[in-house]
């Protein structure tokens, strides 16, 4: 079991790291990506949930599921604006999973000012490096075109959405087992981004239907199950260090699979930017992890 967290995690980066790239090959909008990414996610953990003793779905509180319900949302608006975010014209893969895996910044923040959490020295050189490089980042893509700016903006709100997301759900997590907790955010994501896709009249994939469901259900199997899920069931044995470092793995995969598949290479002011805000992520996640486990001794 001591190595059986560790292997997860590795395995989960590795995941992740592909999402863009399948995000990049599918020819649909962002919302119908986002629909079906999540949608078949749902359909993929019914028969784990439903073979849940833990915490059976019966069992949950009211007002557990109208959080989740609520997390589900957040979830929802990450995806629609991350998304959105690399299909945006200049906008590299670089530029955009650091702009979205920003998030221990803005939790670390939140968790401050909302829930009165110290900031420690450590966090908050971290939180200074953190928007720096974002700040770095917006500014060389804003040298490109105001388009390719737009588009880092939404992936900056779409790395607040997955703070909020993660912030929400940190003690229900303690309550509720994963597959459960997993399928009811889930869903309720899905259901969000059906309703915007209708509005938009998006609901249908564009391009080659097989070759679009097939990379639906990849984003589906790989990066959302194999990633996602398996990072959220693994953190609960891992120590901050690892925590901390996993959360940077997904830019530094992301960006050599856009090298390698896609052939991008981010300009020397993204590098650096990229690298601050990779080493402000890894201060505040690390600090922030610390501070909780030494608060459970």
């Amino acid at each position: 079991m001591a190595r059986g967290p560790y292997a997860a995690i590795a395995v989960a980066i590795v995941a992740v790291s592909f999402s863009s790239i399948f995000i990049r090959w599918s020819t649909s909008d962002a919302i119908t990506i986002a629909l079906y990414r999540l949608t078949f996610a749902s359909l993929i953990l019914i028969p784990f949930a439903a073979g849940d003793r833990s915490t059976p779905l019966q069992q949950v509180r009211k007002r557990d599921l109208a959080l989740m319900a609520g997390i589900g949302v957040a979830l929802a608006a990450h995806f629609a604006f991350w998304i959105t975010s690399l299909k945006t014209e200049g906008v590299t893969v670089a530029s955009s999973v650091v702009l979205v895996t920003s998030h221990p910044v803005f939790v670390a923040i939140v968790s401050h000012f909302a829930m009165g959490e110290r900031v420690s020295a450590p966090t908050a050189v971290g939180i200074g490096l953190g928007f720096t490089g974002v700040t770095a980042i917006a500014v060389a893509d804003a040298a490109i075109s105001s388009t390719t700016l737009v588009g880092d903006v939404f992936a900056f709100l779409g790395g607040i959405m997955a703070g909020i997301y993660f912030l929400a759900g940190r003690r229900l997590r303690q309550r509720v087992s994963l597959p459960v907790y997993a399928l009811v955010v889930y869903s309720t994501a899905a259901i969000t981004l059906f309703v915007l896709a209708a509005a938009a009249g998006a609901l249908l994939p564009t391009g080659d239907l097989r070759r679009e469901l097939v990379l639906f259900l990849a984003m589906a199997a790989i990066p959302q199950i194999g990633g996602h899920t398996l990072y959220n069931w693994s953190l609960r044995f891992v120590t901050a260090p690892v925590v901390s470092l996993s959360l940077v793995g997904e830019p530094i995969g992301a960006s050599l699979l856009a090298w390698l598949l896609l052939a991008e290479t981010p300009t020397t002011l993204v590098a650096l930017g990229g690298f601050l805000a990779l080493a402000g992520i890894f201060l505040t996640a690390y600090s922030s992890y610390s501070g909780l486990a030494a608060s459970k001794d």
